[in-house]
């Protein structure tokens, strides 16, 4: 019986019966019986419904309750959007998922959650959890440049990219069924999707605390602990303490330039760091408002660090345990290629590819699709 999970699914990705009548050629009155379980779909009107849905036709036959899928918005777009978006980070998450069990590689999650209830929650309490996250990682005093790689290898936090407007925002997810996800947007530069790495983290670690079930997007009190954690996290006061003096008796003063170099040094934008002085020095609102709309005009003056591509949809690590399932049988050539959002004779060259240790399956991974 798939009705229930066919008006799931249809629900999720926010369409009515009559506007997936008109892009599936099903007719609206049988859409309406697949639902309400009169009749059954045949094998092609499923495969294209669950195409249509951003998922897999396994969805449709799996047993028990509908999964718990929550997806938390920084900024939510607005109208269809937002849940063509959702559907397809969704799908993305139950794909790494699969991988992971097809391949026997699954990344327990294995972070630091916060067990402190959210009336009790402070800034000094975001604080805290942003040491204690930056220690049980390992991170060191610069933990931007290693965030990403840290949570996607040792955490099991499956992270994504796509291109999503508003520009700026950004979400997460938590679910039973695939663990801890991020999606971050592809039009943000890298140290801008860093800040936002560290921001929806705190909101997985927080989760079970802050968390309704129909939240779309965080209250303005928990979206301002987000930022106050990842400030805490990227940003260590004693590590920026050390870089700003370390300027300071170099050219005798921290010149504007110097907080370009700072913030180069830290992989986050100037206007993060001119906040963490601001809290760090005591220094007032309207000053570090000032520097930081001088340091925009300065911006194509400091700013030297060049543009780098668009970051992949999928991780590293999605892209070779495609290719490990690939090779192992368990992954078809055509399913192959729609994971990997490729057309199938791309993915029939992938499958001649002969992989002999897990080293060179990420070197290929790598060499393939970045």
């Amino acid at each position: 019986m798939i009705g229930e999970r066919l008006r799931f699914a249809r629900e999720k990705r926010g369409l009515t019966l009559n506007q997936v009548a008109d892009l599936s050629a099903i007719g609206a009155s049988s859409l309406s019986d697949f639902e309400n379980d009169k009749r059954q779909p045949k094998l092609a009107q499923l495969q294209a419904l669950a195409k249509l849905y951003g998922r897999s036709e396994a969805f449709f036959f799996q047993e028990g309750s509908l999964p718990a899928e929550q997806v938390l918005w920084r900024q939510r777009p607005v109208g269809d959007v937002a849940s063509a978006i959702e559907s397809h980070f969704v799908q993305l998450c139950e794909q790494y998922h699969n991988l992971e069990l097809w391949c026997g590689e699954r990344v327990a999650a294995d972070l630091p959650v916060s067990t402190t209830p959210a009336e009790s929650f402070t800034y000094s309490t975001a604080e805290e959890l942003a040491h204690r996250v930056r220690k049980a990682l390992n991170l060191g005093d610069c933990p931007a440049r290693a965030l990403r790689s840290v949570l996607e290898e040792s955490c099991g936090v499956k992270i994504f990219h796509l291109s999503v407007e508003p520009t700026g925002t950004a979400a997460c997810s938590r679910s039973d069924a695939y663990g801890m996800a991020v999606l971050l947007n592809t039009n943000n530069r890298r140290w801008r999707r860093n800040f936002d790495l560290a921001h929806e983290l705190f909101h997985l670690l927080t989760w079970q605390a802050f968390r309704g079930q129909s939240d779309a997007t965080a209250p303005p009190l928990e979206e301002k602990l987000a930022d106050a954690f990842a400030s805490a996290l990227v940003l260590p006061t004693d590590a920026v303490q050390a870089a700003v003096e370390e300027k300071r008796q170099a050219a005798g003063k921290l010149n504007r330039s110097a907080l370009f170099d700072i913030a180069r040094e830290f992989d986050v934008s100037v206007e993060a760091l001119l906040w963490k002085l601001k809290k760090v020095y005591n220094r007032t609102e309207e000053a570090t408002r000032a520097d930081i709309e001088a340091c925009k005009q300065l911006a194509k003056t400091y700013e030297t660090r060049k543009e780098e591509q668009p970051p992949p949809v999928r991780p590293d690590r999605f892209n070779a345990l495609v290719l490990k399932a690939l090779q192992r049988g368990e992954l078809s050539t055509g399913r192959a290629a729609e994971y990997l959002g490729i057309s199938r004779r791309e993915a029939m060259k992938l499958s001649l590819i002969h992989i002999s240790e897990p080293t060179r399956l990420r070197r290929i991974s790598y060499a393939v699709f970045c």
